[in-house]
């Protein structure tokens, strides 16, 4: 491509504001003399790390270690686009970065890896570890990517989070709390049926189990997912046997009909004959971008509660809603793991947000809301004293 067809992609917006990337690094300090620059350069900087090295601990105090994350991908699930490869995701990463700075005031680094295979990735991020106080893991694909956070949180002692699945997970729980509230019922109440068995859908089944969900379905592309279904990998075989506790079997169809729940995490589109059979007051989170399983319009339909995944209708399940207050609050108490406890302490406070204004189109606040990021920090730093998780 010539430089002039470059610059005639800046005709687009969006191009127009990645040039030259979308992040930078600043000093925090000033040097403008010999004497700063012998503080915080040769010979005063040999004084630190002389202290770090008698006492590890205080890395934390005299480094940037304990407030920076790293943001890593392969490149292999990026969006809807897929396996694009590591340079192509960086707007991704860096856009991750961007977020983690605008909302919970926390400085990372996108680091794309050229390797895709789990022993790579989980060697290579252990070996920079040091430099962080926590990975958020990114745009993986599964079933991998349940395999790479598992052994880096048995390796490392930080936070490692993949935001792909928990913080979906964190925000549609909380979503639903009150999508059942709102409706005369309790989460407990619900039955619930999952289109999609990749990261975010396992793992919102996963946190809704722990959250008390009455019954949970998953369906992938060959079906609903029960005990004894031929052909499940290992992550689909552990979720076969913690829900479906109905043991349907068949087409999403057959598991939808009288569903008080759609949770959408996948591109299969739902045909409206199909949601009308569902149960009274449902409730549909049709969360796939940039077109829902099931579009906004139709669901209004038969639905008392609509969420999705888009900017452009109320309800939005966004991510940003999670995981700048989850590390935020995690950072802070210096936390050495996320627990399952964290994550649901993070997926009540911002569910507790929206109080008394709870309406069918105001089930979640807004990812501009300036009590997101402190609410869900105070809770996850008080559940991880509770656990025994923090350092602080």
């Amino acid at each position: 491509m010539t430089v002039q067809a470059h610059s005639d992609l800046d005709e687009d917006p969006a191009f127009a504001l990645h040039r030259g990337g979308k992040l930078r690094v600043e000093s925090s300090v000033e040097v403008n003399d010999h004497e700063g620059l012998a503080l915080a350069y040769t010979p005063g900087v040999a004084r630190v790390c002389s202290a770090i090295a008698d006492t590890p601990e205080l890395v934390d105090t005299y480094t940037w270690k304990s407030k920076v994350v790293a943001v890593v991908t392969d490149g292999s699930a990026v969006l809807g686009l897929g396996d694009i490869g590591p340079e192509a995701s960086l707007p991704v990463m860096e856009g991750k970065s961007l977020l983690f700075k605008r909302f919970g005031d926390i400085d990372s680094v996108p680091i794309a890896l050229d390797c895709t295979d789990v022993d790579g990735i989980v060697e290579t991020v252990v070996r920079m570890a040091p430099s962080f106080g926590g990975i958020n893991l990114e745009d993986i694909s599964a079933p991998r990517c349940f395999e790479v956070e598992r052994r880096l949180r048995e390796r490392l002692d930080i936070p490692v989070f993949h935001d792909d699945q928990h913080g979906t997970a964190i925000v549609v729980l909380a979503a639903l709390r009150n999508a059942a509230r709102l409706t005369g019922r309790t989460l407990g109440d619900l039955r619930a049926v999952v289109s999609g068995a990749g990261a975010s859908g396992l793992a919102v089944t996963r946190m809704l189990i722990n959250g008390g969900i009455g019954d949970i379905a998953v369906a992938d592309s060959k079906g609903i997912i029960h005990q004894g279904r031929g052909g499940l990998n290992e992550a689909k075989t552990g979720i076969a046997a913690i829900s479906n506790r109905a043991d349907l079997r068949g087409p999403i169809e057959t598991a939808l009909e009288g569903a008080d729940v759609f949770i959408g995490l996948s591109s299969g589109q739902v045909p409206e004959e199909v949601v009308a059979t569902m149960a009274k007051d449902a409730i549909i989170c049709a969360m796939a971008n940039p077109t829902p399983e099931i579009h906004p319009d139709v669901a209004q339909k038969y639905a008392a509660v609509v969420a999705t995944g888009r900017s452009d209708f109320p309800n939005q399940i966004n991510n940003v809603l999670a995981f700048p207050g989850v590390f935020r609050g995690a950072l802070d108490v210096r936390a050495t793991d996320i627990t399952e406890n964290m994550k649901i302490a993070a997926a009540d406070a911002l569910a507790d947000l929206v109080g008394d204004a709870l309406a069918p189109d105001y089930i979640i606040p807004s990812s501009f809301d300036e009590r997101v990021v402190p609410a869900i920090a105070a809770a996850v730093a008080a559940q991880a004293r509770a656990d025994g998780v923090a350092r602080l």
